[in-house]
């Protein structure tokens, strides 16, 4: 949901870390989940919400994280670096070198697939609401808050400091139930002023963002909190955590397609880029990848495999079949077993049954391939019937 009142805001989303726990040699953005890479997910976010501007701090992997952003999203995100990894108010500073003309500035990670463009929007909006209040930060509450910083009010429930995990210094703190999901808004001014007077004393010797909370209070400048959803605090610092989001965002997945007039089973797997028509029916086990399409009516059996596929109308992909990089049209049959490789058109109504496996090739309307045959770098005309055992 697009909001006006954010078109001077600029989103400067924090993605330079190596993300050590990864074990991985690449960014640790650029893994996937429901097939974009993980940064691909809070630049939506920040994008939908009406931001006019994006910026992201990028570092490790550099090179690859700037190719995809170019690519995925061109002119739309420019890009910051921070040399060396110091912390998240160090990585803020760097992003705040590239912002131009913003009034305000909303900071968040570029680690947490699940959040959407209300949940960073609510946060912005909290300083019109609040005209008193110099900063805006989400808070969540948890029965289990390990792992989390927590969020410290005073004895008149101001928020007045956020204290990482590792820095608690007692039970109490550590009892402490209200946490930092890690999303902040301000105007720039602000951040100037409170980045700037950042000093690395905690146990990691790093520049927590999260000092600009005590920042403030120093100063007597009001902090608000904003209630967020507890997806909201769903980052990604291993392989066990990404496993767990794509599951959720999986789920979230066919539940809206559910409700747009699509029946999607249980089990199968659609990822961020696919579109469905009306009626269409995705069985169990069906994973549909990419940029696929699948039209109206159209049934999608158990356990195909669809990559970057256009499917017409109507059209029936009988069980275990795999398409990639092709189109069918209207009325057609696929299957069951059929290998439909890339660069293949198979017209209208057109018929590719059990064990036939086509690449590079044309089939014309109404023409069929029933069983057993490869086609390859071909055109078959309308109303052709290629037998079983046939090669080219």
């Amino acid at each position: 949901m697009t909001h006006d009142s954010l078109a001077r805001t600029t989103a400067l989303i924090l993605a330079a870390g190596f993300g050590t726990r990864m074990k991985s040699q690449r960014s640790k953005v650029l893994h996937l989940i429901c097939g974009k890479p993980l940064v691909y997910y809070p630049i939506k976010a920040a994008l939908d919400a009406g931001c006019s501007d994006v910026v992201v701090v990028v570092g490790h992997g550099r090179a690859e994280v700037e190719s995809y952003l170019a690519k995925a999203f061109g002119a739309k995100v420019r890009t910051a670096l921070q040399e060396h990894q110091r912390g998240t108010g160090d990585a803020a500073r760097a992003g705040l070198s590239a912002v131009k003309e913003a009034e305000r500035l909303l900071v968040f990670y570029g680690d947490v697939p699940l959040l959407l463009a209300d949940d960073v929007a609510r946060v912005a909006l909290a300083l019109d609401a609040n005209p008193k209040a110099a900063l805006a930060v989400a808070t969540c509450s948890l029965d289990d808050p390990s792992g989390y910083g927590r969020i410290v009010r005073n004895g008149a429930g101001s928020i007045v400091e956020i204290r990482e995990q590792k820095d608690l210094r007692n039970d109490a703190e550590r009892s402490i139930r209200e946490i930092n999901p890690g999303i902040y808004a301000a105007s720039v001014p602000f951040f100037r002023e409170s980045l700037a007077s950042l000093e690395p004393n905690n146990a990691q010797g790093e520049f927590y963002l999260t000092d600009i909370i005590s920042y403030a209070a120093k100063k007597s400048c009001q902090v608000v909190g904003v209630d967020s959803r507890a997806e909201v605090l769903v980052g990604v610092n291993d392989r066990r955590q990404l496993v767990s989001a794509e599951e959720t965002m999986f789920l979230r997945i066919a539940e809206a397609w559910r409700l747009a007039g699509v029946t999607v089973r249980a089990g199968a797997r659609i990822e961020t880029g696919v579109t469905l028509g009306q009626d269409a029916v995705i069985e169990a086990g069906v994973h549909l990848r990419g940029e696929t399409d699948v039209g109206k009516d159209a049934i999608v059996d158990v356990g195909c495999v669809l990559s970057n596929v256009r499917v017409g109308a109507q059209t029936v992909i009988k069980p275990y079949s795999v398409l990639t990089d092709s189109t069918v049209g209207q009325s057609a049959q696929i299957g069951p077993f059929s290998h439909v490789r890339p660069d293949c058109a198979i017209g209208d109504e057109a018929h590719i049954g059990n064990f036939v496996e086509t690449k590079k090739t044309t089939i014309g309307r109404g023409s069929k391939a029933n069983h057993l045959a490869y086609l390859g770098d071909g055109v078959i005309g309308a109303g052709a019937n290629i037998g079983a055992g046939t090669i080219f």
